[in-house]
């Protein structure tokens, strides 16, 4: 469950969970609503941090009650935008300070390829040639718009970019090293290709 206790204008008991933690830190640009965060965090983090519509509206109602955010008048489409409290400031430079804990590696793809001696060989081949192509795509993307700031990124954001690109030519080098019977040629096709029928 999600929920501080707010007094005096500090933040009791646990720290931010890292959902809460996030929608906060958007918050700092100025008010937003449920929408405009959830289409922020899925531009700026989604590809390495995921946040459901759900946990978000959750969240934001939590911390409403906690006095981290103040909700504002309701806006057009019924939308309500949100604005950061010194209370939520406070607590985000709290769960900022923790140490962040290790990274667990969540890839479905690695899961399924874990399991592939009861799938049909060229089914697998097939989900490798798609994951294959998006991750080509995405580093093609992560390429555009480093090239595409240059000089303009501020450390923190070319940090997290970099991190993208040698995380996604990483995978890429993998999927080119995967035995044949799992890639079934996957390896040969162009990061523009189509993964095609077999």
């Amino acid at each position: 469950m999600s929920q501080w206790t707010v007094k005096g204008g500090t933040v009791k008991d646990r720290p931010l969970n890292a959902t809460a933690a996030s929608l906060l830190g958007f918050l700092h640009s100025g008010p937003m609503t449920g929408w405009d965060l959830v289409r922020t965090a899925d531009v700026l983090i989604g590809d390495f941090w995921s946040l459901t519509r759900s946990q978000v509206y959750r969240e934001l109602a939590a911390m409403e009650r906690a006095g981290l955010v103040a909700a504002g008048e309701l806006g057009p489409r019924e939308r309500r935008p949100f604005s950061l409290t010194d209370a939520g400031r406070e607590a985000f430079r709290r769960w900022l300070e923790i140490e962040p804990g290790p990274e667990q590696i969540r890839y479905p793809l690695l899961l399924t390829i874990a399991f592939g001696q009861h799938l049909a060989p060229e089914r697998l081949a097939a989900f490798v040639a798609s994951h294959r192509t998006v991750h080509a795509a995405r580093l093609a993307e992560y390429e555009r718009v480093l090239a595409g700031a240059g000089a303009g990124l501020d450390p923190h954001a070319r940090a997290t970019l970099d991190f993208g690109i040698r995380y996604e030519r990483a995978v890429l080098e993998w999927f080119d090293h995967l035995p044949e019977q799992i890639r079934g040629g996957a390896d040969d096709q162009e990061s523009g290709d189509q993964p095609g029928a077999r």
